[in-house]
């Protein structure tokens, strides 16, 4: 039984009996190869973990998707969730329910000051917990940051946003969400990372030093927020980061995609900001393919071959790919991560990516170019 065949109705969280695994994809071509030897061995711990845990134990399942709902004013997300009507939401919505997750990473979702788009996307996914914080997108700077002469444009915000709160993040929670310590780092800036590499041109700074002197790291926000599960607390550490195109031979998005990337690794290394204590997840868009994309690949190398990390590469039926882009640059590509730490025992993961004869593809499809990720994960 695949994860599009079964009914929306959460019923494992009626009946405890109702396991997820009845109900779920086996773990039969659950692991793949690795791109190291050292994904290798922690896939193997985990599948040692996996097996010593308590028949009973109930998988925490960590989704993160990129659910393209932005829209091209303010306020227009919120009337079309309020009038109900949206076929583009309620694909979303339909992909939620199925893939039935604990925690839920959003990107591309507008924000507004009093998540009102938010609860009403909550109430209809049947989430109780729901956050957002204010994103980089769309904020602006009163200053010419693309280098185009003009001021005032999208790229001139701090992240890129035809308005404030443009294309934003969310969190979407069956369980409590520790606003009160939620690290926030958007407001890092690119120059007070170590070791940042700025754009440049022959002349100088890129587009300017009185630009780059506020630029901020985050095109729209790196998150860490405490969420208390029913085994204690872990931390979701999630991000959407630039793409690494669009611009010239300064590289200045290829540049700050690879930094945004690497910025958690320097969390973890203790650099920036407080690294977590215990359990944690990176869940979120990185706009960056380990094997096709443009842009720096080796943010994202170094990122899946951590040591801290387990990346079990989960897959669809266009394999490890998460996101449908237009045929033949750049097609289809894996951009979306769920990465658990190595704390965790893997048990499961997914792209929802059904094959193209399946009844849900069209619902898929136009729900968002994206597709959701999952991982179960147990203790």
């Amino acid at each position: 039984m695949g994860l599009f065949s079964r009914q929306h109705d959460h019923a494992r969280h009626r009946d405890a009996a109702d396991c997820r695994n009845s109900a779920r994809p086996t773990q039969a071509g659950l692991y793949h190869v690795g791109r190291r030897i050292a994904g290798y061995l922690k896939i193997a711990c985990g599948l040692l973990l996996a097996l010593s845990l308590p028949a009973q134990s109930q998988p925490l399942r960590i989704a993160t998707y990129n659910v393209e709902l932005q829209r091209d004013g303010p306020g227009l997300l919120l009337r079309d969730l309020a009038r109900g009507k949206d076929p583009q939401i309620a694909a979303v919505l339909d992909v939620i329910a199925t893939a039935d997750a604990d925690v839920l990473a959003i990107q591309n979702f507008d924000y507004d000051l009093t998540a009102e788009a938010l609860s009403i996307l909550a109430k209809a996914a049947d989430y109780p917990h729901y956050f957002a914080l204010r994103p980089n997108a769309g904020m602006p700077t009163g200053l010419d940051m693309d280098g185009d002469g003009k001021l005032g444009g999208p790229a001139d915000a701090q992240g890129y946003g035809r308005f404030s709160g443009h294309g934003g993040m969310a969190i979407l929670s069956r369980y409590p969400i520790m606003t009160d310590s939620v690290q926030d780092l958007y407001d890092l800036l690119w120059k007070d990372v170590p070791d940042a590499l700025l754009p440049v041109i022959a002349d100088g700074p890129f587009p300017s030093a009185d630009a780059l002197a506020v630029q901020r790291l985050s095109t729209t926000g790196h998150w860490i927020v405490p969420i208390e599960v029913p085994k204690g607390q872990f931390d979701l550490m999630t991000f959407h980061a630039s793409p690494p195109v669009f611009d010239g031979p300064e590289d200045r998005n290829g540049r700050r995609n690879h930094y945004e990337i690497r910025l958690w690794q320097q969390v973890l290394d203790g650099d920036i900001g407080t690294a977590p204590a215990n359990r944690f997840v990176i869940a979120g868009d990185a706009n960056l393919d380990p094997d096709d994309s443009d842009g720096i690949r080796s943010a994202i190398d170094n990122l899946l071959a951590d040591m801290r990390l387990q990346d079990v590469r989960p897959t669809g039926a266009a394999g490890t790919d998460t996101v449908d882009w237009a045929d033949p640059v750049p097609g289809n590509l894996r951009v979306d991560y769920v990465l658990p730490s190595i704390h965790w025992a893997v048990l499961d993961s997914g792209v929802m990516w059904p094959a193209a004869d399946d009844p849900e593809a069209r619902t898929v499809a136009t729900a968002s170019r994206h597709r959701l990720v999952w991982v179960d994960l147990g203790y």
